[in-house]
């Protein structure tokens, strides 16, 4: 059965963005040094990625102006706003929760959702994270777009890994079952 993950980068303090909604604080604490993350090996599970139009409007005008980066994943991007899907990106004003259940009743890989916050809410109200794969940046910003808000109930979950590098943790964790 297809798991429905969140990988993502956040502030010490708990941020996906700054004030100003930008990531270019998204860096280990040696800037001359690679980083060695996890990258490569998570992507070769997914098939499925979904963000958010901020996310995605980020990527192709900040991050990756040239090219769309995410070409070997079917991509999901969530808006109201009335654009033309091509043949790897579907936009979509169906709600986050609805978009995982009716994707996780097909065959394929894993899905990716890469943000934004609001999605990841509506997504950890109705239990619909499997995984939670997050890299804190050894960053405090102070304010911002923080990841998790107020939730109605509490997630218990399980550290599955962690490993550090370059100042960057990496943590694995997955939905604990219920006594």
């Amino acid at each position: 059965m297809r798991k429905t993950v969140l990988y993502i980068a956040m502030s010490l303090d708990g941020y996906i963005a700054d004030r100003n909604g930008k990531v270019d604080w998204l860096m280990g604490q040696d800037a001359h040094m690679e980083n060695d993350d996890s990258y490569e090996a998570f992507v070769r599970e997914m098939d499925t990625i979904i963000m958010g139009w901020e996310t995605y409007h980020q990527v192709v005008t900040e991050l990756s102006r040239e090219e769309w980066v995410y070409n070997d994943l079917q991509s999901y991007v969530i808006t109201h706003r009335k654009c033309q899907s091509t043949a790897n990106i579907t936009f979509t004003s169906t709600e986050p929760c609805a978009l995982v259940e009716e994707l996780g009743k097909r065959e394929g890989k894993d899905i990716w959702i890469c943000g934004g916050a609001s999605i990841v809410r509506q997504l950890m109200e109705k239990d619909q994270i499997d995984r939670y794969h997050i890299s804190v940046i050894p960053t405090i910003l102070g304010g911002g777009i923080r990841l998790f808000g107020c939730l109605e109930q509490e997630r218990r979950l399980r550290l599955i890994t962690a490993r550090s590098s370059n100042g960057i943790a990496e943590l694995v964790y997955e939905k604990r079952l219920p006594h």
